[in-house]
């Protein structure tokens, strides 16, 4: 199988080391290195109707890059396109549900597919619209977030709530519920004028028992705080 190491502390690469025959993909333009006994292809993993449903669902490329080992054993760099960290996870036993942007790689065993989500969630959750990507199979996924990632553990009894653009994935065997407000009661409206006012936007609310990546940055202030700026001069 391969071996996925994340290398560096601020901004890493993410390290492939393959044997000849293995094959791993990644997200397209993710590859800043590779040894002259791999090949690289741009593909649409899972075919076309894969390819189209996850560019709607997750805005993934329609095109990935396939890197294959064919003349003998080799080592390869990628990086994804945002700074920030990466997480080697496992897929198998458990299966994860992945936000917009987050893909980075995964093993040739591990596939992305799409699936549809509640309304409400489809609605303001920052998951792909109707549509979520979540893995299968058996093998490892990489995701990236931006800035430093942390893992939280959900536990029955113990639902945790989060702001919905620090989300990077999820267990696929949690339940979510999209919300404006951490608050417990105050109505529709006491609720969206505490939203507005402590300025946490939407928030996914987990339960269950399984496992949460964020990220410690909030990438759609970061490209408001940006915008302002450049208009400001």
């Amino acid at each position: 199988m391969p071996v996925f190491t994340v290398t560096g502390d601020v901004d890493p690469f993410l390290h492939v080391s393959m044997t000849r025959g293995e094959t791993i993909y990644c997200e397209s333009g993710a590859m800043v290195m590779m040894e002259s006994n791999l090949d690289l292809k741009g593909k649409m993993q899972g075919g076309i109707g894969s390819a189209i449903m996850r560019r709607f669902a997750n805005g993934e490329s329609f095109f990935q890059q396939h890197i294959e080992a064919v003349r003998g054993d080799g080592d390869c760099l990628l990086s994804p396109t945002l700074p920030g960290a990466m997480q080697v996870i496992e897929c198998g036993a458990r299966q994860y549900i992945l936000s917009d942007g987050a893909f980075v790689a995964a093993s040739q065993k591990v596939d992305l597919k799409v699936r549809t989500q509640s309304l409400g969630n489809a609605l303001f959750a920052n998951s792909g619209g109707f549509f979520v990507t979540e893995t299968s199979g058996n093998g490892q996924v990489v995701v990236s977030g931006f800035g430093s990632m942390s893992e939280l553990v959900v536990e029955p009894g113990k639902d945790i709530t989060i702001d919905n653009s620090h989300v990077v994935c999820w267990d696929s065997t949690l339940r979510y519920d999209i919300s404006i407000t951490t608050g417990q009661s105050g109505g529709f409206l006491g609720n969206l004028i505490n939203s507005q006012t402590s300025g946490e936007g939407m928030v996914l609310k987990f339960s269950g028992s399984g496992r949460v990546y964020v990220c410690s940055r909030n990438r759609e202030s970061f490209r408001a705080w940006v915008a302002s700026v450049a208009q400001a001069r």
